[in-house]
């Protein structure tokens, strides 16, 4: 049985050329190609795929939050992103949404549908050098809840969910109706209290726990 796909990507060429692909291969299905996250959100509920890549970088809603609405919707749904860069903060975040395989978007078209087989049979497909990223964070001791992390208070830790999910600190001022300098005082405390120097330092430590 073919593996039914679903893309979203606003690049048009890497689009079509997506599409192409899935087109040809025998063991793939293409259900519809999408050019941002308002398009897929609505479109794919209507005729679900089994996979989705998913770009990260899309112009207004991020390929994240997409992500986390759609499998909130479809569980079954499994969700490859592809991005330009091997970003750690992207990577965590993908996977706390829901996603299960991050993939850079030269990755050959071979290993691709390889991937795609991959995730649909309930493997998590991602580069190497991401994987030992994964393998490292989680091999790391479990501790309680850190004693740094009780010390947020409400609006800090709302702050973290917000840099968790991917928004800049602009978007994050938007959606808790808060100024930018709140947001900067947001940083400077968070930072303080959690003992970290950087977003990502940030979130891992967050999430956690």
């Amino acid at each position: 049985m073919q593996i039914k796909v679903a893309i979203v990507d606003d690049d048009d060429g890497i689009r079509a050329s997506l599409a192409s692909l899935i087109r040809r291969a025998p063991t793939c299905q293409l259900t519809g190609d999408y050019p941002d996250a308002e398009t897929a959100l609505k479109e794919i509920p209507r005729n679900p795929p089994d996979v989705v890549l998913m770009d990260i970088n899309l112009p207004k809603m991020k390929g994240m939050e997409c992500v986390r609405l759609l499998k909130a919707q479809l569980p079954a749904v499994q969700f490859l992103m592809l991005t330009v860069y091997e970003d750690s903060d992207s990577l965590f975040t993908s996977l706390k949404a829901g996603a299960s395989g991050y993939l850079l978007k030269r990755t050959a078209s071979a290993r691709l549908l390889e991937a795609i087989s991959d995730v649909h049979a309930g493997g998590s497909p991602m580069t190497p050098q991401l994987a030992r990223r994964v393998v490292h964070f989680f091999s790391k001791p479990v501790e309680k809840t850190s004693p740094a992390i009780s010390l947020l208070t409400p609006g800090e830790k709302e702050f973290l969910d917000q840099l968790a999910n991917g928004y800049a600190y602009k978007e994050i001022a938007d959606r808790m109706k808060i100024s930018i300098d709140t947001v900067r005082s947001y940083v400077r405390t968070v930072y303080e209290k959690l003992h970290v120097h950087s977003r990502t330092e940030a979130v891992v430590k967050y999430l956690r726990g």
